[in-house]
């Protein structure tokens, strides 16, 4: 096992920062087994050891790279409507990048190659390129490519998964890159999950829109509470999207042929948010719940009580430095200051519990010969015996339930 590089790094975060700072080039990452990004060294013989791709590592790492707390939290949304109908929640990542282009800096952010069928980090220059970034994309992003892109000489906002930032952070310290050229934002994280549940999902959608050439995570057109939704074209069924179209096309909302929501048993979803399928860093190793964040800025869905009656969307947006503090105050949303704990209800506050019939999941996502049905039969048989035991553990109010509906029966005969 060599020490100085990390070749030996397995379930670890997959944010994919080693690959940037490696001086010779000799790292990527890859999917393992499990379905999640893990690096790997494409020429050992090359390799200096330097331990430069160890030194910039925040999975080995105990603290995060900076200890800030939050210093100012809001509900945010966008001024311009069509914005805050666009995104996921109220649009305030969007006009962080919108504000931060017209500023000269450049966005580090995620959109959906539905080519490689996979989530990806890139830089966006212009207005048509940071759209494709609007909405959240629940699966496991690869980030080289937009790590790749970063210099010292330009400015930037780096988006990305609270791990990712952590990681990008360090190898900030370590390279010394200038701290005025960046401004890092990350957001509430439920967890990745598995690259191999994505794929099945893909396999048994496209056998109804063929090939995918558009994806979205999340729409409201039943309303933002309810807007975990999918919304998928493809080449047989659906329309092409041309992303050199202008910005206000774009910005338009879009009803795609394929549409699945989490409230009537959407089966990624089902998968995602019951926690089955996610990795095992998020379950044993995320140290970044709640407040602990090494970004300037935090943003996420505003849900709780103080919104529920909104359907157009409202994002929460947590500055941890001064400089997050000042961008917020300059964007095109309408800011409205609450306490931190009013922002972060509903946001997960520790790991996921692992349960011991997750690793059934993880084989049969595994297994080339299993469809997605597989697992979510899987879920089925343990919600099912979760329900027996339940009863058994409470046989008076059992007793009590099937009388009242025998009861019911009778009297409606």
């Amino acid at each position: 096992m060599n020490q100085s590089n990390i070749s030996d790094m397995h379930d670890c975060y997959g944010c994919g920062v080693c690959s940037k700072s490696c001086p010779v080039h000799i790292i990527d990452i890859k999917l393992n087994r499990k379905g999640f990004y893990e690096p790997y060294i494409t020429d050992p013989d090359r390799c200096t050891h330097c331990g430069l791709c160890r030194d910039v590592c925040a999975f080995i790492k105990d603290d995060l790279a900076v200890c800030n707390k939050p210093l100012a939290s809001y509900a945010v949304w966008s001024k311009d409507h069509r914005v805050q109908r666009k995104c996921s929640s109220g649009g305030a990542g969007l006009e962080i990048a919108l504000y931060l282009l017209k500023q000269g800096y450049k966005t580090i952010g995620v959109r959906y190659n539905a080519e490689k069928g996979r989530a990806e980090h890139f830089v966006a220059s212009t207005i048509e390129e940071l759209v494709q970034t609007a909405g959240s994309k629940y699966i496991q992003s690869y980030p080289v490519d937009g790590w790749r892109g970063v210099d010292r000489k330009n400015k930037y906002l780096v988006t990305g998964s609270p791990c990712q930032i952590d990681s990008f952070r360090t190898y900030m310290k370590r390279m010394r890159l200038p701290e005025e050229n960046f401004i890092l934002l990350d957001f509430f994280c439920h967890g990745v999950p598995s690259m191999n549940a994505w794929k099945k999902y893909v396999d048994f959608v496209e056998k109804k829109t063929g090939k995918i050439t558009y994806a979205s995570w999340r729409n409201k057109f039943t309303g933002w509470h309810d807007s975990w939704a999918m919304g998928i074209d493809g080449k047989v069924h659906g329309e092409k999207i041309d992303w050199h179209d202008s910005y206000n096309m774009l910005i338009k909302e879009k009803k795609s042929y394929y549409q699945s929501q989490m409230s009537k048993g959407d089966k990624f979803y089902a998968l995602f948010l019951d926690d089955c399928c996610l990795g095992d860093q998020c379950y044993h190793h995320c140290k970044y719940k709640y407040d602990h964040s090494s970004a300037d800025i935090r943003i996420c869905d505003l849900w709780g009580k103080t919104y529920q009656d909104n359907q157009d969307g409202v994002s929460g947006a947590v500055a941890f430095t001064e400089k997050g503090k000042d961008v917020l105050q300059r964007i095109n949303c309408q800011l409205t200051e609450q306490p931190f704990d009013v922002v972060a209800e509903g946001q997960m506050k520790v790991c996921p519990p692992y349960k011991f019939w997750y690793k059934k999941i993880e084989d049969s996502l595994s297994d080339p010969s299993k469809d997605i049905d597989d697992a979510i039969d899987i879920i089925n048989k343990q919600r099912q015996k979760a329900r027996w035991n339940n009863r058994f553990r409470h046989p008076f109010r059992t007793s009590y339930h099937m009388i009242k509906k025998l009861l019911l029966v009778l009297f409606h005969q």
